[in-house]
């Protein structure tokens, strides 16, 4: 084998010089008539090159050589890199909840002012008591006392006064006057009708 490939570069080596002696003005006559060279054989001396090389009786097709020092390459892997690390999704801050309880109505007290009755019975003095907006309660601080007067107290008291009475179910200082009791349902009105406007 290394024969023919020294023989074939040889062989171009030679052509080129003839090329270049023959083109070159004022060759001389004897590098003119220098010889040509020959094709060599690369099947080696006494094989016809026009024949073609006998088949493999076995028909196998020929194999490459293979050297036990030839390093064997890997195939290289495809590799796909993938970031490192996660994905975080920043999320703007949420402001906290503040959750109110309903605001408790505040409880209030008014007195109104002492209003002495038309017929000097005596004095009549009403407290009211109030949750937000509403009248709850009703009470009397002071009321005439003595004789009849005890009994027409009485009876005002229980018409007007309590959570149950008429001050809180009609909302107001426009009550009914009690039957015999005039002048202290009169003064009664008078106290009561102070502490609303107070209050409201």
């Amino acid at each position: 084998m290394r024969r023919a490939l020294l023989a074939i570069t040889g062989l171009a080596a030679s052509t080129t010089a003839l090329v270049v002696l023959k083109g070159s003005p004022g060759t001389t006559q004897v590098a003119q008539n220098l010889p040509t060279a020959q094709p060599v054989n690369p099947s080696g001396p006494g094989v016809d090159p026009s024949v073609a090389p006998a088949a493999d009786p076995s028909g196998a097709a020929p194999q490459p050589s293979e050297t036990a020092d030839a390093p064997v390459s890997p195939k290289p892997g495809k590799t796909t890199a993938r970031p490192s690390g996660t994905k975080t999704t920043a999320k703007a801050p949420t402001a906290p909840k503040t959750t109110r309880a309903p605001q408790q109505p505040t409880t209030r007290r008014i007195t109104g002012p002492t209003v002495d009755t038309a017929d000097d019975y005596g004095y009549v003095q009403v407290q009211i008591v109030v949750s937000g907006n509403k009248i709850v309660d009703a009470v009397t601080l002071s009321l005439p006392s003595g004789g009849e007067s005890d009994i027409h107290s009485g009876d005002v008291r229980n018409a007007y006064n309590g959570s149950g009475g008429e001050v809180v179910k009609k909302q107001s200082a426009n009550l009914n006057t009690v039957s015999g009791a005039t002048a202290t349902s009169n003064a009664y009105k008078s106290s009561l009708r102070s502490a609303i406007e107070q209050a409201f």
